[in-house]
């Protein structure tokens, strides 16, 4: 490994911890916000601090921080009986294996090093690369390409199912360690709940990686930013795997391990301070990293609709209505860029989620994943089988028709896209309604049936 090699490395990693960490941290703010907008109520406030004897609050972002400082200060008990190493190496390994997912993950399209150049002063011209190809290895300069990806293996999407299986032993030998049968009962569930929804996660992949041709993940994007995005080629994939993601995240509707009303916490009950902030704080990166992962298989990476490794081009089929060159390290930003703004819509959907469904029981939350989720995963794979060699075999008319309804694809995400964004900035330059909706009273049903009955008193 060079020098530049060795650099581009600790600034990749950077960008990764530092997004998880920081998004982790705002969606802690958010699941309260978000759920005092949905039910009606003001939502965290009381965090403030004094600034020339005003009181500023931010929105209730103070709160993050106070928990950050609580977890830190507070007592770091640990029961009379429970195994101390296994107790302190599973809130680490719950952790750790969250950030290790990172390391397969792609954030933007490889860098190549001999193009990523500004024209100094005018920084908006530059040089733009070869749509197709890849960036040749230049030994005299010293210049080599860099994927935007901290480790960038051919096993791709292999070895993310290979960590994402650790998490289970967090989770199983926290419960177990603890000595408290709620925590036992919690590490159960958690360990076959993982079990079960992780044969979802991984068989609908098989479709989109029988699509896509690779288990890697940078070229699963590439094939989305050429053709379609995985969600229009494999809808009943994106489902199930959001789904089977959030169980695996053991979120609400599926946070049976951690039910407090049933289990008080669940496998990390007897944790306190930064052991028990570590889990927290796990179940906020998970989130992150699964929601990359949707981003990546499903909604198109890095991609933009039209935008190329070359720049911008809108064409239908072999129709090119336009083409416009665009430098490669604006290129690079844009795609960075795009990847993440991606990832925090997931997770705002991810909220809405938790804050909308009701829990399922234990027994229908088996039921769901190997009754019906796991049917229909296996299905989707026969089916993807049966309408892939078709569409193989049927000529090159049937591909070129294939290749127009991928650009008409494209198109309708672009004019999706931009309505939402106008819709979104004119509702928030707008003045906030609030408006209550009266579903029903005690008083009008009781008028419906005749009215109330008062008798006299009686000592």
């Amino acid at each position: 490994m060079t020098a530049t090699q060795f650099i581009w490395t600790l600034i990749k990693i950077a960008i990764m911890v530092g997004f998880v960490l920081n998004l982790a941290g705002i969606l802690t703010w958010a699941d309260r916000r978000q759920s005092a907008m949905i039910q009606h109520r003001i939502g965290p406030n009381r965090a403030v601090i004094k600034v020339f004897g005003k009181e500023i609050r931010v929105l209730g972002l103070l709160h993050t921080a106070a928990d950050g400082i609580k977890f830190f200060t507070k007592e770091d008990f640990m029961p009379p009986n429970a195994d101390r190493l296994l107790f302190i190496m599973a809130p680490m390994v719950a952790m750790g294996t969250v950030f290790a997912l990172l390391a397969a993950i792609p954030f933007g399209d490889t860098v190549c090093l001999h193009e990523f150049k500004l024209h100094w002063p005018n920084i908006f011209v530059g040089d733009a690369v070869p749509r197709y190809g890849t960036c040749a290895f230049d030994a005299k300069n010293g210049y080599s390409p860099i994927e935007l990806t901290v480790a960038p293996l051919g096993v791709g999407i292999l070895f993310i199912f290979a960590m994402a299986g650790q998490g289970i032993i967090g989770a199983a030998i926290a419960g177990w360690s603890s000595d408290n049968k709620f925590s036992l009962m919690g590490a159960l569930r958690a360990a076959s709940q993982m079990v079960s929804y992780e044969v979802t996660l991984g068989m609908s992949l098989i479709g989109a990686m029988m699509i896509y041709n690779t288990v890697r993940l940078d070229d699963m994007v590439r094939w989305q930013g050429e053709n379609a995005w995985g969600i229009f080629v494999q809808p009943l994939a994106f489902f199930l795997f959001f789904a089977a993601s959030v169980a695996e995240n053991k979120r609400i509707p599926f946070d049976l391990p951690e039910a407090e009303s049933e289990l008080v916490s669940g496998y990390f009950t007897e944790y306190a301070g930064m052991k028990f902030g570590m889990f927290y704080f796990a179940e906020y990166a998970e989130i992150v990293t699964g929601s990359m992962l949707i981003v990546t298989i499903f909604l198109g990476g890095w991609a933009l609709p039209f935008f190329h490794r070359d720049g911008l081009t809108i064409a239908f089929g072999t129709m090119r209505l336009l083409y416009a060159p665009v430098a490669h390290v604006w290129m690079t930003v844009l795609g960075v860029l795009v990847f993440f703004t991606k990832v925090v819509v997931v997770c705002w959907v991810q909220c809405f989620v938790r804050w909308s469904l009701p829990r399922f029981r234990y027994d229908q939350l088996m039921k769901l994943g190997w009754k019906l989720l796991l049917p229909a995963s296996l299905a989707n794979i026969m089916l993807t089988g049966v309408v892939w060699l078709a569409f193989d075999q049927a000529g090159a008319g049937v591909a070129g028709g294939l290749k127009l309804a991928a650009d008409v694809t494209q198109g309708l995400v672009a004019a999706v896209v931009t309505i939402l964004v106008l819709v979104g900035v004119v509702r928030f330059l707008g003045p906030v309604k609030h408006q209550r909706t009266l579903l029903g009273s005690s008083a009008e049903q009781a008028a419906k049936r005749g009215g109330t009955k008062t008798e006299a008193m009686q000592a």
